[in-house]
């Protein structure tokens, strides 16, 4: 079994900086591509950023250079550091993983951390 944990969420005034860690435990491999996502109220679940096993990312257009994702895959930890924070960036953020165990590859969920921008 595999399970992700997320943490570094909170409450954060419009223009300052939060750091989101996401570290995978269990039976693992592997782990291929890694993710943040987030469900905005009143909205789907939309693609934040997702980064590698080799380091090469992707972000949604609305962070781009804002925010920053990594991964330490020694730890098997995933991180989103994101500036410059907009209130519409307020969400409940997800981390994903694509991991292989005992010769599958399987997609993971966190349980999801609240990231709220307001003054």
């Amino acid at each position: 079994q595999v399970q992700l944990v997320e943490s570094g969420g909170g409450l954060v005034q419009p223009g300052g900086s939060l750091r989101l860690s996401c570290a995978a435990s269990g039976t693992i491999f592997s782990i291929n591509d890694m993710g943040w996502y987030r469900t905005a109220p009143g909205k789907q679940r939309e693609l934040v950023a997702t980064i590698t096993s080799g380091g090469s990312t992707n972000y949604v257009d609305s962070v781009k250079g804002r925010f920053t994702i990594s991964r330490d895959n020694a730890k098997n930890t995933v991180y989103l550091q994101m500036d410059s924070l907009r209130p519409e960036d307020t969400a409940v953020y997800y981390c994903n993983a694509h991991v292989l165990s005992w010769g599958r590859v399987r997609n993971y969920w966190g349980q999801g951390t609240q990231v709220t921008v307001s003054s």
